[in-house]
């Protein structure tokens, strides 16, 4: 099988350690870069955990650029430390990582990543903010026809977590999110209606636990201090796992199903900025390049996770 390529646009976090394993341990996966944006906490920290978690993962040759450190209009991003911690990735251990970051800004390293590609051969996997897709889409809009598709983590069609209605990757930057999904790039938004289902229970912590590797030791105590930290922030007995959900489509589109849905951005909304609106009052149009994630195949989704730290 071709490996994919991929671009992976992160704040790590908890769930963007989990995404990066799993993109590092499938043998059908190739990394191409990995790119930053503020948003689980600052970009000095999420870019010094990207560093560590791919040295771990054995993906240190692999180019690591640091991007956005607020969104494109508004404030600095409201880190969710309540989450991932003081540092990202709060009660982990990481090895230590020189800090060997692409002089050049992540929305370029997009670009010049794409451009140098075969066309419609790399697909971007935003789970993070959207803001260095829509600079790295302002500043070379040929990108936009030459990428295979783009596969976010973000949003909702029906619930939002920071919101009533808007989810946290999108509500921190939601005019990046609104040039994202308006360039006419194909688009499988993996939201919270499906993340919510790729549930870390004690069965699943289980099995990894008795994994012997450093990647799969790692992953348990990043589930540990994930869960932790959910059920008291939120109330959730056992955390949704997001991210590694778009890395498990782009692996095998068949773990999840998706429907064709226009979607669009609200920004200006004083209670729904943020708002992944998603029409699907009736079948998508023929030209409609959105789709919505709506099930997950979860034990399937488990097997690549551990498959892949049991590879590492």
């Amino acid at each position: 099988m071709e490996k994919r390529k991929v671009i992976i646009d992160c704040d790590p976090g908890y769930d963007d350690a989990v995404a990066l394993l799993l993109a590092a341990g499938n043998p059908n996966i190739e990394v191409l870069a990995i790119t930053t944006v503020a948003g689980n906490q600052t970009l000095e920290k999420v870019t010094r955990n990207a560093l560590r978690i791919a040295k771990l993962a054995r993906l240190e040759e692999v180019t690591v650029a640091a991007g956005a450190a607020r969104p494109l209009l508004r404030d600095q991003v409201v880190v969710a430390a309540n989450i991932h911690g003081e540092s990202g990735l709060d009660g982990t251990t990481l090895p230590e990582a020189e800090y060997r970051v692409d002089p050049r800004c992540a929305a370029q390293v997009i670009v010049d990543t794409i451009m140098r590609e075969p066309e419609k051969t790399v697909t971007l996997v935003p789970i993070g903010p959207l803001t260095n897709i829509a600079l790295a889409a302002r500043l070379e809009p040929r990108i936009v026809d030459r990428v295979k598709e783009v596969v976010l983590m973000g949003g909702g069609y029906h619930i939002g977590n920071v919101k009533p209605m808007a989810e946290f990757n999108i509500e921190n930057d939601p005019e990046a999110a609104y040039i994202v999904f308006e360039e006419k790039w194909p688009i499988v938004m993996v939201g919270l209606d499906l993340t919510y289902q790729a549930l870390a229970t004690k069965d699943v912590k289980e099995k990894i636990a008795r994994i012997d590797t450093p990647c799969a030791q790692f992953l348990t105590q990043v589930l540990t201090r994930f869960s932790e930290n959910y059920k008291r922030s939120k109330g959730f007995d056992e955390p949704p796992v997001h991210d590694p959900c778009a890395i498990a489509y782009v692996i095998d589109p068949s773990i999840i199903q998706v429907r064709k849905a226009p979607v669009h951005v609200e920004y200006r909304g004083q209670f729904t900025s943020g708002m992944t609106v998603t029409d699907l009052r009736k079948p998508a149009p023929s030209d409609c390049h959105t789709a919505v994630a709506t099930h997950l195949a979860r034990e399937r989704f488990w097997n690549l996770i551990i498959e892949a730290v049991k590879n590492q």
